[in-house]
């Protein structure tokens, strides 16, 4: 399993903002993966959340690029891809991954990486905090990106221009 030797993460939350951006595909494994990332959220203390929904992981940059414009602390993307008989998986999570460091990078506000990229329906079953699963990639995501949050509290972002479609660009 890909989670042996990872962290211990406690993270206090406490007066954070923070969105989570999710994709619709694979709707009971989302569900699980947004109730993860919600309770870890509120575990650490984080009131105020909010959620905006996308089709697929494909857009999970572009979600979180415009929510980054409104100034959250942090930022919580999940989706699920699983690998077919095509090369579209690899597409996906390649622009997923890379849009979602772009954003990250670019605006200096934290992105915990909650998008799984398994071969089968067996490893998301294992990734997404129900009874029988090894992990919980949303907690673990929404853990993350605050706990990024907090370790950067004391460093201020660099004033870096996040696009707005208003602008065109």
């Amino acid at each position: 399993m890909s989670g042996q030797g990872a962290p211990a993460v406690q993270a206090d939350g406490t007066g954070m903002r923070v969105v989570i951006v999710a994709a619709r595909w694979h709707d009971t494994a989302m569900a699980a993966l947004l109730d993860g990332a919600q309770r870890a959220l509120a575990a650490s203390g984080v009131t105020d959340v909010r959620v905006v929904r996308v089709p697929g992981s494909f857009e999970l940059p572009v979600a979180a690029s415009r929510v980054a414009a409104s100034g959250p602390d942090a930022i919580v993307a999940l989706g699920v891809v699983i690998r077919g008989g095509t090369p579209h998986f690899e597409y996906v999570c390649s622009a997923a991954t890379a849009g979602l460091t772009d954003v990250a990078v670019r605006t200096g506000i934290p992105v915990g990486f909650g998008v799984l990229t398994c071969d089968d329906e067996e490893q998301v079953q294992a990734r997404i905090g129900l009874p029988g699963s090894f992990e919980d990639k949303g907690a673990d995501a929404a853990l993350a990106a605050i706990a990024t949050a907090t370790a950067l509290r004391d460093f201020p972002a660099a004033s870096v221009p996040v696009p707005s479609a208003a602008a065109g660009e």
